[in-house]
């Protein structure tokens, strides 16, 4: 934390814990982060689970990804890959990056570039 510039307060220090704890990626939410944290006894509110991850995301060490317009998962794994949306049990899993292939864009309009190109694969049980 103290390379990304984030003051490491007791509060960040147990989320970090719960995020990067095991040098495993994550995807969380912030509900799913508030219910961990709560779960180890940490006195820390939902505003402050939110603050902190953006907070992350703003410093670098995670990025938000998008599922819909009300729901973001926050992502440990901060190279540029895809995923796939569990749209059943509504949950996110890293997809495997090395057999996608987009062979083109679309040209950015004028005055703008592109700044990254974000993947979501959504996914339902047959049947």
């Amino acid at each position: 934390m103290a390379q990304a510039e984030l003051r490491p307060t007791r509060q960040r220090l147990a989320l970090a814990a719960l995020l990067v704890g095991d040098g495993k990626n994550r995807h969380v939410t912030a509900e799913s982060l508030f219910a961990a944290v709560k779960e180890q006894g940490e006195s820390v509110s939902l505003a402050t689970v939110y603050n902190t991850l953006r907070a992350f995301c703003d410093a670098g060490l995670m990025q938000e990804v998008t599922v819909d317009g009300t729901r973001s998962y926050f992502d440990t794994n901060t190279h540029e890959h895809p995923h796939f949306y569990w749209e059943d049990d509504g949950h996110l899993t890293d997809a495997p990056a090395e057999d996608m292939v987009i062979a083109r864009l679309p040209d950015a309009p004028e005055g703008a570039e592109i700044a990254s190109v974000d993947v979501v694969i959504r996914l339902r049980k047959r049947g």
